[in-house]
């Protein structure tokens, strides 16, 4: 029996997902499709410049399925670059990590999922100053959903 698929979390969905070659009618152009995981790992690793472990811990799955999808999207764009193709970031499986917060001292912690805050945290629980506010603004995400709806973009 198959191990059952975990969702990866994402913390962010850029508001651009599509990018192509200057001068090239779309109509002639090639596509990949980059997962929205796998955009969520570039922007954590090279971004960010967070380690693997940091980055898996983030995303909530395994170091070396960090590094797969890591790997993958690299390949991906790196494929886009070097070939001429578009790079369309849709779909995936993930769910939205839309309660993460930091403070005025940059500490940063997430509310559980259990937990539907409906408002910002008034106080930091690490250092208990006043002024937190939402590291990822509330309703960023697609279809208000939360989730990926479905594994598209996937090569292997």
């Amino acid at each position: 029996m198959a191990r059952p698929f975990k969702c990866r979390r994402v913390a962010f969905v850029p508001g651009v997902t599509y990018f192509k070659p200057a001068g090239i009618p779309m109509r002639a152009l090639g596509e990949i499709c980059l997962t929205v995981e796998e955009a969520e790992a570039i922007r954590l690793k090279d971004l960010e410049g967070l380690g693997q472990e940091g980055g898996a811990e983030k995303m909530n799955i395994s170091r070396p399925t960090f590094q797969r999808v890591l790997a993958s999207a690299r390949q991906k764009i790196a494929g886009a670059l070097l070939n001429g193709r578009a790079i369309r970031i849709d779909g995936g499986n993930f769910e939205m990590s839309p309660h993460r917060f930091r403070c005025a001292n940059n500490h940063e912690w997430e509310a559980p999922f259990e937990l539907a805050l409906p408002a910002t945290p008034q106080f930091c629980p690490v250092c208990n100053e006043p002024g937190t506010g939402p590291l990822v603004p509330a309703g960023l995400g697609w279809s208000g959903r939360g989730r990926g709806g479905h594994r598209g973009g996937h090569s292997g």
